[in-house]
């Protein structure tokens, strides 16, 4: 599967500026492949410290963290030379060993020639036991396939060359075929696990089953966020999260019988675990937008769109026979699609606008920043007329970029009103996003 982080990946291999390197991002979504093969493709030597697989290369960081010490050490256990410059030092599930963390700022310091790349999951829950190397290190996000490269991964390279070119460029009948591949893509999803078990049978069953083995995989995890959250609680808001993509969160509608700050904590976890993304209303007069991010007012989305219609529970029979992809689940797998395939274009910075009043409450589904503009990004199946939040930002914030409203029809400029419709597949190019 060719991924489009083995760009970034390059880039901090080249940089000047090089710091040991943090892969973050959920489990199984190909953070150990994605260094493996880079570190094969890109250096003489791989040397792999497994931290979870092998415990006992952990007594490695139990003393002095001197980075000497430390490879000395492991070209003994692993019998393998390690040469800075050539050797790519690949520490896995450095999760499993705080110390290991800590670490990296004596690589940075005592060995910069050195290129370390660390990955793992529930990286942040392992934080609090570690002395954090602030300012020593890097980090990269990795995410489930987005749509253009599970096109490459089913072997269709000419479908997601289109979907990262220009839409206004792609004909009817090219229109129609990658609608008809991001439909299978939204039930589907982007997990490597599950892209590997549909593309080798061709079966959207084969798919859901592996779906249904990450899920309780998950569920198998929350045992290790405990004692700060009730496990049983992380497991209603789990399955109601996919319930609530697109609407505004309330606690208490995530879990019946738990207290708010229960509820809150779960949620919290989920996000820190990179299952669930927290996505904050701001105030778009101004950037950065995080700066205005609120505490209180947001929506979520799930990691993936294939697990939030696994946890969904929507009838699949029912909601794969319609035709309108806008349609389907009520328009949530659309909009959760967007807001995934934007995270990825946005470098992991995702917002939206609400206004609460009393007479006149707008909401506009996500904001993009593109060439220092602000964008409003709508996912809508009506026409231009209906889109009464978007005309309201428009209005009030007169100095934003042009609207962008993604929906089952192919491209449509319509620049006297400001507004560009662009379809659905396209979410990840037209805002911002590019393979390399």
């Amino acid at each position: 599967m060719q991924r489009f982080i083995e760009v970034q990946l390059k880039r901090w291999k080249d940089g000047a500026r090089r710091k040991p390197l943090i892969l973050r991002g959920a489990r199984q979504v190909g953070k150990t492949w994605s260094v493996k093969e880079f570190g094969k493709s890109s250096f003489e030597s791989l040397l792999v410290v497994d931290l979870e697989r092998n415990p006992q290369l952990r007594k490695l960081f139990d003393g002095d963290l001197g980075a000497a010490r430390i490879c000395s050490d492991l070209e003994v256990l692993l019998r393998q030379k390690i040469t800075p410059g050539k050797t790519l030092l690949f520490i896995d599930e450095i999760q499993a060993c705080p110390r290991a963390i800590t670490a990296l700022r004596y690589f940075y310091e005592e060995m910069p020639e050195l290129h370390v790349v660390a990955a793992g999951s529930l990286l942040e829950f392992a934080l609090k036991d570690a002395s954090f190397p602030v300012g020593r290190i890097q980090f990269l996000n990795l995410y489930p396939l987005c749509f253009a490269e599970y096109l490459e991964a089913i072997g269709n390279g000419p479908a997601a060359d289109a979907v990262l070119g220009n839409p206004a460029s792609i004909t009817p009948a090219v229109h129609e075929l990658l609608r008809e591949e991001l439909k299978r893509y939204l039930f589907v999803g982007g997990m490597p696990a599950v892209v590997k078990a549909y593309t080798e049978s061709g079966s959207l069953k084969a798919a859901f089953e592996v779906q249904a083995e990450i899920a309780e995989s998950y569920r198998l995890d929350f045992a290790k966020y405990t004692p700060q959250v009730d496990r049983y609680c992380l497991d209603s808001v789990f399955s109601s999260l996919a319930q609530s993509v697109g609407q505004q969160i309330k606690y208490a509608k995530l879990g019946v019988g738990y207290a708010n700050s229960t509820l809150k904590k779960a949620f919290e976890a989920l996000c820190l675990a990179h299952v669930a993304r927290k996505v904050p209303t701001v105030d778009p007069s101004g950037l950065p937008l995080g700066v205005s991010a609120s505490a209180k007012v947001f929506k979520a989305l799930m990691l993936d769109v294939g697990l939030m219609r696994y946890l969904s529970g929507m009838p699949d029979d029912i909601e794969y026979a319609r035709d309108d992809l806008l349609a389907i689940y009520r328009g949530s797998l659309a909009e959760q699609f967007v807001g995934q395939e934007m995270l990825v274009s946005q470098n992991n910075n995702l917002y939206y606008w609400s206004r609460q009043a009393k007479s006149s409450a707008a909401e506009v589904d996500y904001l993009a920043v593109m060439a220092g503009k602000i964008h409003p990004v709508e996912v809508k199946s009506g026409a231009s007329g209906s889109l009464r939040s978007l005309h309201l930002f428009l209005s009030t914030y007169p100095e934003c970029g042009k609207a962008l409203v993604f929906s089952d029809r192919p491209y449509a400029d319509l620049p006297e009103q400001k507004i560009t419709f662009m379809p659905l597949y396209a979410a990840f190019a037209a805002t911002g996003g590019k393979a390399e």
